[in-house]
């Protein structure tokens, strides 16, 4: 197996980690309400991408199932 015939310096070994280090993630703000999501991804908060609406919010959609009580879902027990 091929060994290494030098030692790598400390400098040779950082210059090659220069390009680990963590980058922050792009931002940008939603068209729809102004909150800050990530670029091609759907707004959390509202649910818009791309000028119209493609998920439902988790907000609105804890509040739909807030009105329903457990007896009224359907059960297994047949």
């Amino acid at each position: 197996m091929p060994v290494p015939k030098y030692r790598t310096s400390a400098s040779k070994r950082d210059m090659r980690r220069s390009h680990h280090a963590l980058k922050s993630p792009g931002l940008s703000l939603c068209s729809n309400c102004q909150e800050v999501r990530q670029p091609h991804v759907a707004c959390a908060a509202c649910g818009h991408y791309g000028g119209r609406q493609v998920i439902m919010p988790r907000k609105m959609s804890e509040m739909s199932l807030d009105g329903l009580d457990t007896q009224d879902l359907p059960s297994d027990d047949n």
